[in-house]
């Protein structure tokens, strides 16, 4: 038997499966992602001195309540997701160079899996969202570099160095 990683979600028959988390014990485990939105520059002009608001309602204020019901909704959205009842959930937007912002989501819970998966989708909808509400300005937004920076609480710790 290899002691390569393999894939969690099958089962021996190689078909998709739920993983069974119920003997594990509850940890406090954190996840914190990354998604970075280039919005270009005459977008970020806009933003620099506060939210751009719309009619749709303020950007930023907008993409970070998004953000956390994306959050909480993950297990609807990600098959074989474990529906978590978050502890915690904050999302910040920061102005990332003349041309962008970077969105970060903090998921936090209590629990027998981790919340790695409610903090990608946070930062994602977070993205999309903020894409909905300025595509009026322009096309040309790029959603980019969603990704994990750190997971504490499970069986493994992760920090993304870079």
């Amino acid at each position: 038997m290899s002691d390569s990683p393999k894939l969690t979600h099958l089962n021996a028959a190689g078909q998709p499966a739920m993983v069974d988390v119920g003997a594990k014990v509850p940890t406090r485990r954190v996840a914190r992602a990354r998604s970075r939105v280039i919005l270009g520059a005459e977008i970020v002009a806009l933003v620099r001195e506060g939210d751009l608001p719309t009619r749709k309602g303020p950007v930023f204020q907008t993409a970070i309540l998004a953000g956390i019901m994306g959050a909480k909704r993950t297990s609807e959205l990600i098959p074989l997701c474990h529906p978590l009842g978050l502890d915690d959930c904050q999302v910040r937007i920061d102005l990332d160079g003349p041309d962008a912002v970077v969105i970060e989501c903090t998921a936090t819970v209590t629990g027998k899996t981790g919340v790695e998966m409610e903090a990608l989708t946070g930062a994602s909808i977070a993205a999309l969202t903020i894409y909905d509400m300025c595509k009026a300005l322009s096309h040309n937004i790029v959603i980019q570099e969603t990704r994990l920076l750190e997971k504490t609480g499970g069986k493994q710790d992760f920090h993304h160095v870079g």
